[in-house]
């Protein structure tokens, strides 16, 4: 574990218990952070959680579902009375489906906002208080290169995480004088559960994700880890100069 600044902080990540989100718990961890394994899929959570313990860490499991605001709440309430006031959030926690937008209904568009956009509004307005008091806190939403540029058959999804990347500017315009720093990280086609539940529901799930790769100029679809390992590094004490940044961890899919 870390003996840095970094020790001892306390992290929650929403959408812990697996994919990327999961690499993001063990990657805090490592650098040193008690973290809050947030997620609706509570088996998943408590074994990212014990896989943290048993390397000697400090890491606890906690349901929470993003789109219900009661549930944050009593969740951002666990984690305060066990652990203490977030310092460190990472909203991880996404859903989408491949959909022409014309195939959509509203309810469809609820949930896609209510899980991508409205999720990280309510844990970010849940612990924005305690890091300004504080003095100190990192916040990274995990945006996506649909956000930039545009995703066909992600057309809700991809409104709504450019809907985080704007709101996270502002947020870091907000708090940039109060040690607080707000930044996203973009995700390109990555090796994940959720990826592999998108490209299954469709009829060419092998071709889908074959073309994902050959739009990469690397050739192949990311790693969780290596998305995590941008996200550990804007949520440190040396990244407290960085604010307002959308990163993207793509293979060079999206450069700007």
């Amino acid at each position: 574990m870390s003996d840095d600044g970094n020790a001892d902080r306390v992290a929650l990540v929403t959408g812990g218990g697996r994919g990327i989100g999961r690499e993001i718990c063990l990657g805090l961890a490592r650098d040193g952070r008690r973290v809050a394994v947030a997620d609706l899929r509570v088996p998943e959570a408590t074994d990212t959680a014990a896989a943290i313990n048993a390397a000697g860490g400090t890491a606890i499991a906690v349901e929470m579902d993003v789109s219900d605001a009661d549930a944050v709440a009593a969740g951002l309430g666990s984690v305060v009375d066990e652990l203490g006031p977030v310092e460190v959030l990472v909203n991880c926690a996404g859903w989408d489906e491949l959909r022409p937008f014309v195939t959509t209904d509203e309810d469809f568009w609820d949930r896609v906002i209510e899980i991508n956009y409205k999720g990280p509004l309510r844990t970010t307005q849940g612990c924005l208080g305690a890091m300004a008091e504080a003095g100190f806190g990192r916040i990274v939403n995990i945006g996506s290169d649909a956000g930039r540029v545009g995703s066909s058959g992600e057309a809700v999804y991809a409104g709504a995480k450019g809907g985080v990347i704007a709101f996270t500017k502002t947020i870091a315009r907000e708090v940039a004088r109060r040690g607080i720093t707000a930044n996203v990280v973009c995700p390109g086609p990555t090796d994940t559960p959720l990826l592999e539940e998108i490209a299954a529901a469709t009829d060419t799930s092998d071709k889908i994700i074959g073309a994902m790769a050959r739009a990469v100029p690397m050739k192949r679809i990311g790693q969780p880890h290596e998305v995590a390992a941008a996200v550990v590094f804007l949520c440190s004490e040396e990244a407290g100069y960085i604010t307002g940044q959308t990163l993207s961890v793509s293979g060079g899919l999206t450069m700007a």
